[in-house]
């Protein structure tokens, strides 16, 4: 059992919000919608005594349009997951077939017809587009069985497999001996599942393999479970031992057993711990207290964490397929925060396509600003230092060189200069910038290597900035909240204060960034920065 990076250890402060913050979460700037949460009233039979009950909002009309037309795999927390997972069967099949083509079929008839086929069956064949139908009937059959949730081992993956491309395959080959097809069409389909099965099951083998040697590494959903027992410690062996199921197991909370072996605090640590560990998902392991219990409910669903329960059973499986499993175990979810999924997905897309395009295009300025810093100091051309990323996740974020070479030595001796409230470094005419990094600055041209860090995943184009890990070390609890999304390589505060010198101000536009979050926010603050550099008002 792993956390992220913690930064100092503090006594909880009264007041401050400590849930996780889900981008676009709250309408954007001002707006008086209300959030989902809990409303407070006086019962009629004890006026004295307050009850709570649960509130969620009416769904926007984005939210409603969104709910109608764009497919349920795409809505929930798992969507890139199973986005991924698609597109690599779709395009494995489609491979496979263009290469049964390529075999059988004389180039002059490839693509997109079958020729021969096409002439032998008496219908119209092409290939490409029986790759397409084939791909969509394997996946959603698989779908329907439950491939894509992450449940199976590779033994399940290849029963599940098998049915899906057996049903695909057997209601293609139905559809075209309607149409008069004879046995020859038959007979290449069920070739092509043959392969199918074999390309789809080798390539989920491989993640397999590739997936147990990264271990922990990459955007894992951290959990905490209440209950250090026998229930509670199978679901934590379990997704130790499943590192495809992007489970990372922070700890144990228990009110009875002694800390220490995993546990590592009570239930009222709920909030403390969460927030530190960037916690994603709560799981209510085995028996407890009805009142703790909804103790636990009432703190997750405040904190806007995903909550579920592993009942203790008693030995007994319940029947049917109403429930998640975790191994053996059934697992009941009780709530789930509504992530705005596809809007991310897209995200991402504008993520990889802008910044791939921007450095074909700037290509050559990289060229030139890279043999200005050369003639100018000694050094290397590129600055690499640890950035805090997601969830406090350090990642080797990328500069061009606009100081000399040993600038991180001489930091501490500046630190009585520093210009800036709270724990970031900043200073006026700082000795350690060269002649040619001023002018970088000046126009922000030493950011553009981090759009290799945008390519990689480490960053977005918008999005808190990264600061380095010393600062990161000096966050108060309630600074950790801008971390619970992927930094930029700019955001709201460097559009809106960026020379204001107070990082409390900067923390609370990058919380209201998040809280209000949408692409449309994300391409007014690209077109302000774009405005920014142009002018030069960089420092």
């Amino acid at each position: 059992m792993s956390s992220a990076p913690h930064p100092k250890q503090q006594e909880p402060h009264e007041g401050v919000n400590w849930a996780r913050l889900i981008p676009g979460e709250a309408p954007a700037f001002g707006s008086k919608k209300k959030p989902a949460g809990f409303v407070h009233f006086a019962t009629k039979d004890a006026p004295s005594k307050v009850a709570e009950i649960s509130t969620d909002p009416e769904p926007g009309f984005m939210e409603s349009a969104v709910a109608l037309f764009v497919p349920l795999p795409l809505q929930g927390r798992t969507a890139w997951t199973w986005l991924r997972a698609t597109a690599a069967d779709f395009a494995l099949i489609g491979v496979n077939w263009l290469m049964i083509g390529a075999l059988l079929v004389l180039p002059r008839y490839f693509p997109p017809h079958g020729g021969m086929f096409e002439r032998a069956a008496g219908v119209p064949f092409s290939f490409l587009g029986i790759a397409v139908l084939h791909a969509a009937l394997i996946t959603l059959m698989g779908y329907g069985e439950g491939l894509y949730d992450g449940r199976h081992d590779l033994r399940g993956q290849a029963r599940i497999l098998g049915k899906a491309i057996l049903w695909a395959t057997a209601v293609l080959a139905g559809a075209y001996g309607l149409q008069g097809a004879p046995w020859l069409i038959a007979a290449l389909f069920c070739g092509a599942g043959l392969l199918h099965f074999g390309t789809l099951w080798a390539w989920r083998w491989r993640n397999r393999r590739r997936q147990a040697f990264a271990g922990c590494d990459g955007d894992m959903r951290n959990v905490l479970i209440i209950g250090g027992g026998g229930v509670g410690r199978r679901v934590a062996s379990h997704v130790e031992g499943h590192p495809e199921t992007r489970r990372r197991v922070c700890g144990f909370l228990d009110d009875k057993k002694p800390l220490g072996d995993g546990i590592i605090g009570r239930v009222t640590d709920l909030a403390r711990l969460a927030r530190t560990g960037f916690v994603d998902e709560v799981i209510l392991a085995g028996s407890h207290p009805r009142e703790l219990a909804l103790q636990v409910v009432r703190e997750a669903r405040r904190l806007q964490l995903d909550l579920e329960i592993v009942p203790d059973l008693f030995g007994c499986k319940p029947e049917g397929n109403g429930f998640e499993r975790v191994g053996d175990l059934p697992v009941i979810c009780l709530h789930a925060e509504r992530l705005p999924a596809a809007a991310l997905v897209l995200k991402r897309l504008l993520d990889v396509v802008g910044a791939g395009l921007a450095l074909m295009m700037l290509s050559p300025l990289l060229a030139a600003v890279s043999g200005f810093i050369k003639l100018d100091s000694r050094g290397p051309v590129l600055y690499s230092a640890p950035r805090a990323g997601r969830k406090g996740r350090p990642f080797h974020c990328h500069k061009f060189r606009t100081m000399v070479s040993n600038a991180d030595e001489l930091k501490n001796n500046l630190r009585q200069r520093n210009q800036r409230s709270g724990p970031i470094f900043k200073i006026a005419d700082d000795p350690r910038i060269t002649r040619v990094g001023r002018w970088l600055r000046k126009y922000s041209l030493d950011e553009l290597p981090q759009l290799w860090n945008v390519l990689k995943g480490d960053m977005s184009l918008v999005g808190p900035r990264p600061h380095p890990l010393d600062d990161f070390a000096a966050y108060e609890i309630e600074h950790l909240g801008r971390l619970d999304v992927t930094p930029g390589i700019t955001g709201l505060w460097q559009v809106v204060a960026r020379r204001d010198p107070s990082f409390q101000r900067g923390m609370e536009l990058d919380r209201e960034y998040i809280r209000t979050w949408s692409l449309r926010t994300d391409m007014t603050i690209l077109l302000k920065t774009f405005m920014a550099v142009v002018r030069g008002s960089g420092e």
